[in-house]
């Protein structure tokens, strides 16, 4: 607990303020949320009020931002749908099955990410190559603009031929259009200029209050906080405190039925949360010139979405935009996430009247100020500075996070950097060529021996032309994998069928045991006799580590 508090301020009025500000920035993007997964905006509210409060406590990250992300919500869609044709499936059909499904789903989503801290899953995050976060981070920044581009649209409800209702969005025209445009620039100017003439007070809470008096009292008819809401076929942000939600319970069915259906929703949101919210972590580390916990990350993320569940709101992790306007606006302790949330609580329960007059240009303006302070510009100057497949790496991983999603990039990219490495690694494979006095003939191998240079290490070795006697000298290589140890196994054997004498020095104390394991005449050819002391530094090392 004190290790909490620690962190929870260093500068109050700072992360006040910057709590205030991304809680207003903080409304579209949930709202968006509650309508791409088809829910009421309130239960998405509800449930980014929790996890942002649970994570700000007690994540592994002061200043990293949660709640009701957009990642998620896509996974979330094709659940409801198909629980809602279960539940009318039911032999007493229950109406919007979807939904208890979807709060069973973020409690188990919760329990995984738990487990995934505990087993210190967290930490591999670190494995992530530079080239992959600026791709993450481009990318990301492109998704974001593109959200506030569809802002600019009008959702209207139309019947078709066969009947069904839908929302069509149009852009919007005309004078409406160029007041929005107005708005925008507005907000961004201030954003911009603000901080050049003092940094005491926080520009994007300023451009938001400027904007929305502008609005009010030129009496503008402009797209609000309020109406974007009501498009959507919401009703308003009035709202009330969370309570546990007892009808979860008594309408699902806790079988093994239920298991199975909510599972694999369960883990693909939990990885696709977790992705995000460690990415995000590391760029405020990157940010902030500090370090955050991934492990205890994960446990706060967990801890909240079951808290969620229970209480009925949805699922959510750490969310990028919303972060990098706190950093921005100088929340860096705890503190901001805290009021963050409880500012969005309050808008909730007592000020919905006042925020619902928030102009959503007001809102675009800050996030187009943070898209362009998030996309790493310096991409575009270091392309042709740096390795073919790093430059491919990063424009991969920034088109995947536009056209797919940010966890399928993460994944692709590390994928494909990983391959690059194996592959690099494998041609530094070399076999350096002596002879000794008596007439044995040395191969000092270089480079690491695994699956990938294993075809280069065969046919470094001539058994039916080499002399009778051989040394293979692995004091500058080393055996990383089992695909080594056959390759080994393989070249020793040729020598011996040979009739030829064979000595193995300089291996590791475990690829020796694993060769005698299933080969124990190997015990004569190993060279036990000779000690490398780098071993014996590496192994103290990693005790001292330990």
């Amino acid at each position: 607990m004190l290790h909490i508090f620690n962190n929870f301020t260093k500068n109050p009025k700072d992360d006040i303020l910057a709590g205030i500000t991304v809680s207003l920035a903080m409304i579209p993007e949930v709202v968006a949320f509650a309508f791409v997964a088809g829910i009421d905006p309130l239960v998405a509210l509800s449930g980014a009020f929790i996890i942002g409060l649970i994570t700000a406590l007690f994540g592994g990250r002061p200043g990293l931002i949660s709640g009701a992300a957009g990642a998620v919500a896509v996974i979330f869609i094709d659940l409801i749908i198909k629980g809602h044709e279960r539940g009318m499936a039911f032999e007493t059909p229950i109406e919007n099955m979807g939904f208890y499904y979807l709060f069973a789903t973020v409690i188990l989503m919760g329990l995984i990410q738990i487990v995934a801290g505990v087993f210190k899953v967290g930490k591999f995050v670190r494995l992530i190559p530079h080239p992959v976060m600026m791709g993450f981070v481009n990318g990301l920044a492109i998704v974001i603009f593109l959200a506030q581009v569809k802002m600019f649209t009008h959702k209207n409800l139309e019947v078709g031929a066969d009947g069904v209702k839908k929302y069509v969005s149009t852009y919007m025209q005309g004078t409406e259009l160029y007041i929005m445009i107005g708005l925008v620039a507005l907000t961004m100017a201030i954003v911009w200029l603000l901080p050049k003439l003092t940094k005491k007070i926080p520009a994007a809470l300023t451009a938001i209050l400027v904007t929305t008096a502008v609005v009010v009292f030129a009496n503008l008819e402009v797209s609000t906080v309020g109406s974007y809401i009501i498009e959507g076929g919401g009703t308003g942000l009035k709202g009330e405190l969370p309570t546990p939600n007892l009808e979860l319970w008594n309408n699902l069915p806790l079988n093994y039925s239920t298991f199975t259906f909510i599972l694999p929703y369960a883990f693909l949101a939990a990885a696709v949360g977790l992705i995000e919210s460690l990415m995000t972590m590391n760029l405020v580390d990157e940010l902030t010139d500090t370090r955050g916990s991934g492990n205890r990350e994960c446990v706060a993320q967990g801890a909240g979405n079951i808290v969620s569940g229970l209480f009925g709101g949805t699922g959510g992790c750490g969310m990028i935009g919303q972060t990098v306007i706190n950093i921005n606006a100088g929340g860096r302790g705890r503190l901001s996430g805290v009021m963050m949330s409880v500012t969005l609580l309050t808008f909730i329960l007592f000020t919905d009247k006042l925020i619902e007059q928030v102009p959503i240009a007001a809102l675009i303006g800050v996030m187009f100020m943070m898209v362009i302070e998030t996309f790493a510009w310096s991409s575009f100057r270091i392309l042709r500075k740096i390795p073919l497949a790093d430059a491919a790496v990063l424009i991969i991983v920034s088109l995947v996070t536009v056209f797919f999603d940010l966890a399928i990039a993460v994944f692709v990219g590390v994928i494909i950097s990983a391959l690059v490495f194996a592959w690099e690694s494998a041609k530094r494979i070399r076999a350096r060529k002596s002879f000794k006095e008596d007439g044995t003939k040395v191969y000092e191998i270089w480079g690491p021996l695994f699956f990938g240079s294993v075809t280069d290490f065969n046919s470094k070795f001539d058994p039916k032309n080499d002399p009778d006697k051989i040394e293979i000298d692995f004091i500058e290589s080393r055996v990383q994998d089992h695909s080594g140890i056959e390759a080994l196994r393989g070249v020793a054997n040729r020598y011996l069928d040979l009739g030829k004498e064979i000595k193995l020095t300089h291996l590791s104390p475990e690829c020796k045991d694993l060769l005698m394991r299933n080969n124990p005449e190997f015990d004569t050819i190993i060279e036990s006799s000779i000690e490398d002391p780098r071993y014996h530094i590496a192994t103290d090392l990693m005790d001292a580590e330990v």
